[in-house]
């Protein structure tokens, strides 16, 4: 197949996510995936972004449901473990912070130039429930 860009495939066409069979995709790390190059897992899309997730481990209590819910799979997780966010393919859409149960979340949105520091120094405190 010639390479195409993605207003020239004819509609209605299938694009494989990969070139070769994938035995168990849940436990192939993505980095050892075999992307087809339709795939747009090889294009870092990040450099639009205007803001981006932030994450504060010291309040994740590794539900999963930013990993469940990311629409580009821009969260890193081993072990069922959140580790991180892939900052090449997240584009800040902040679904992840939508979907976070923890008080205060553990993710949260803030300005894409801001130094990941400076957000983690102003973190909101927890809210204190009255009983």
């Amino acid at each position: 197949m010639a390479n195409k860009g993605w207003d020239e495939f004819d509609a209605g066409a299938i694009l494989f996510s990969f070139n070769d069979k994938v035995d168990n995709i849940a436990t192939t790390l993505a980095e050892d995936r075999p992307y087809s190059p339709s795939n747009s897992f090889t294009a870092s899309v990040g450099d639009w972004r205007i803001e981006k997730p932030i994450f504060n481990k010291d309040y994740c209590i590794d539900c999963q449901f930013c990993w469940i819910y990311c629409p580009d799979v821009s969260i890193i997780a081993r072990d069922k473990k959140m580790i991180g966010i892939d900052f090449d393919h997240c584009k800040g859409c902040g679904i992840c912070v939508e979907v976070c149960p923890t008080n205060p979340k553990s993710l949260l949105m803030f300005d894409e130039h801001k130094d990941d520091d400076e957000c983690l120094a102003g973190w909101p405190e927890k809210d204190e429930k009255e009983k």
